[in-house]
């Protein structure tokens, strides 16, 4: 699992352990930034990176659905999602919610030889001593704590909470308002549903779905399904 290391720069930045790998103020590379994505989500980075008021320099947006290209997102034009060698050395961000074309994108951009960034909104909090993968996404709102590890390209949405010693496996998505407590452990390719809760030291597989809203007190296994208070699985 790819990981971003905490780092110190520039005193410019709102939170300058990020700035290596992560856009939340600090000034852009030369290079274009990629979004890859132009639905909701989308609109959810470009919102984070707006409200940076960093100097971003030129962002493309790139999507497969030939019916969106040349229409704007928050003012940006879409573009057809193409990834070759001319990514390299490219910042990228992946900003589509289904997981599996997370992955897939972000295996084609490192065979590009592009790099894969993580964007906080500055209305995030972030402890210096986590840990973000490359690629992920962290919304306003939301709080990572110390020594909590977020895997590559992982989403953690508005107002989500990944207490201390959490571990979220890649391309998870933690959503609005979820709550992991600390010494969680989430697989890789896992919804956690908004407003769902999963109480300290508990794991949860690969591959899973929990319910919005769900309470979840015991472990779960890969490629489960759960729901309800206390979560039950789904048969």
């Amino acid at each position: 699992m790819a990981m971003a290391s905490p780092t110190s720069t520039s005193a410019i930045c709102s939170q300058p352990w990020l700035c290596t790998q992560t856009y939340c103020g600090s000034p852009m590379p030369s290079k274009s930034l990629v979004i890859f994505g132009a639905g909701g989500h989308a609109k959810v980075v470009l919102d984070a990176l707006f409200a940076s008021g960093g100097d971003f320099g030129r962002i493309e947006l790139r999507d497969g659905d030939p019916e969106l290209w040349g229409k704007l997102v928050l003012g940006l034009a879409i573009g057809p999602l193409h990834i070759s060698s001319e990514l390299a050395e490219t910042p990228c961000h992946i900003a589509i919610g289904n997981a599996d074309i997370r992955r897939r994108i972000a295996a084609e951009i490192h065979s590009a030889g592009g790099n894969l960034v993580t964007i906080a909104h500055p209305r995030a909090i972030v402890s210096p001593h986590a840990t973000l993968g490359a690629g992920s996404f962290i919304a306003a709102g939301a709080i990572i704590a110390p020594n909590a590890v977020v895997g590559e390209a992982v989403i953690v949405n508005h107002s989500a909470i990944v207490d201390h010693d959490c571990l979220v496996g890649a391309f998870s998505h933690i959503a609005p308002g979820a709550v992991l407590g600390g010494g969680v452990t989430i697989g890789r390719r896992t919804l956690i549903g908004a407003g769902a809760t999963i109480l300290p030291g508990c794991s949860i597989g690969s591959e899973t779905i929990i319910g919005a809203g769900a309470v979840v007190t015991r472990t779960i296994g890969d490629r489960e399904k759960v729901i309800m208070v206390p979560a039950s699985k789904v048969v």
